[in-house]
């Protein structure tokens, strides 16, 4: 019988914080569910950690989009959670996105996303203003841009949407939802929290991050063309 819920999670050599994602999934009230680790040839034990509790799927293509699309199509449930490696789901997170769901015009959702770490109060504010009252406002204003470190949809909106698009390697997850929106609503749950690491703010710096992203944003709405690099940090 199938899952409820697919959670999928793309990798690269993320052996340090593979264990926390599957951990806070073993610890989920919510359990009809299966948990898929896409790893992108991670040369570290990633792969290892993550196959004794998870389905891994190898996917050689770049970018998080690419990863997460190969797990969509191995996937078995009717409702696709996209977390990312560095992401410690709470307790009641599948159980928030079940609740969401039983709302059959509802095609997708996300929710709070707090830093993993302990984090000076710039970096806290900075993860709530962006992931609640940004999401929140976009979603509102019909320009829904959830983050793909918590994003959920369900499968057949996210297969007529043809999922995330590969030639981006970032903003994949933000145009993905201004697409889906013709599918059904989206909405925003206050319940499905997670917890993500704050390693790339703390190495750009706050100023350096958000510069990149507005930058980005402004790319992506005037000539639909984001950053093709994503400096990577691990």
């Amino acid at each position: 019988m199938a899952p409820e819920i697919s959670v999928i999670i793309p990798a690269l050599n993320e052996q340090k914080y593979i264990g926390q994602v599957l951990s806070g999934l073993r610890q989920q009230s919510f359990r009809d569910f299966e948990t898929l680790v896409v790893d992108g040839g991670s040369r570290d034990r990633t792969q290892q950690m993550a196959s004794k509790h998870a389905k891994v799927i190898v996917s050689r293509r770049p970018g998080a989009g690419a990863a997460r699309n190969a797990g969509a199509r191995r996937s078995r449930g009717d409702i696709l959670l996209f977390l990312d490696a560095d992401t410690r789901p709470s307790p009641g997170l599948l159980k928030a996105y079940h609740d969401v769901f039983l709302d059959e015009g509802v095609i997708a959702s996300s929710g709070p996303i707090y830093p993993l770490e302990k984090t000076p109060a710039r970096i806290r504010f900075g993860y709530k203003f962006v992931s609640v009252y940004f999401v929140k406002a976009s979603i509102l204003l019909h320009r829904p841009s959830l983050v793909g470190s918590n994003f959920a949809v369900r499968a057949h909106a996210f297969s007529k949407a043809r999922g995330f698009n590969e030639k981006y390697i970032t903003y994949e997850d933000w145009d993905l939802s201004n697409r889906l929106k013709r599918y059904g609503r989206i909405v925003y749950s206050n319940n499905a929290v997670v917890h993500t690491s704050a390693r790339r703010v703390e190495a750009w710096g706050v100023s350096g991050y958000t510069i990149y992203y507005l930058v980005n944003m402004l790319l992506y709405h005037l000539i639909r063309k984001p950053r093709k690099s994503y400096k990577r940090i691990r």
